[in-house]
């Protein structure tokens, strides 16, 4: 069976939106980077001294408060994220707590060693919608090993209450800075 598509393309409307994103090129100088521990890494992205990753511009996502293990961030949903049913789509819930648990684990990590997500579990408790407001995602490591880390998440709303929860486990890797 074939199945044919016919995409329309609407003129500018009252209801048109843009948004522009403005970021800062990833650094290309690694073995400066890695040469700090994960905690003054991000310690650095969220003094200012250092612009955070492209991801964040995308999602209005800022570090608030880094410590060994844990990190609190918060991000801006609007209807830029929005899916067909009028809602932030689920992957603004799962970037934001994929950022969270991540930087929590990379916030536990020596000079020269990284991390990157191997799976993460979102659980959605709640919508959110450009009316929501700022969100808080705040990520924690529950353990980690020489070679795994795992961490959880939550995003909550201005008033406190658990939009979504996450669990995540993360490879560490010792990264090649010449690479």
């Amino acid at each position: 069976m074939t199945t044919s598509h016919t995409r329309r393309t609407p003129g500018p409307s009252s209801t048109d939106r843009s948004r522009i994103i403005h970021y800062q090129a990833p650094g290309k100088d690694k073995r400066a980077l890695f040469a700090l521990s994960g905690l003054e890494q991000l310690s650095a992205v969220a003094a200012g001294e250092v612009p955070g990753p492209p991801i964040s511009s995308h999602i209005g996502l800022e570090i608030v408060t880094v410590a060994d293990g844990d990190v609190v961030m918060t991000a801006v949903p609007d209807e830029s994220h929005y899916n067909p049913i009028g809602s932030v789509h689920g992957g603004f819930f799962a970037t934001v707590l994929d950022s969270a648990c991540g930087c929590a684990v990379h916030a536990t990590l020596p000079a020269g060693v990284g991390y990157t997500s191997l799976e993460i579990k979102v659980s959605f408790l709640r919508p959110i919608t450009a009316g929501t407001g700022p969100v808080t995602a705040h990520g924690w490591v529950t353990r980690r090993g020489k070679g795994v880390a795992f961490a959880e998440g939550d995003i909550r709303d201005q008033g406190g209450r658990v939009l979504a929860t996450a669990s995540s486990t993360c490879l560490i890797i010792h990264l090649d800075p010449a690479a």
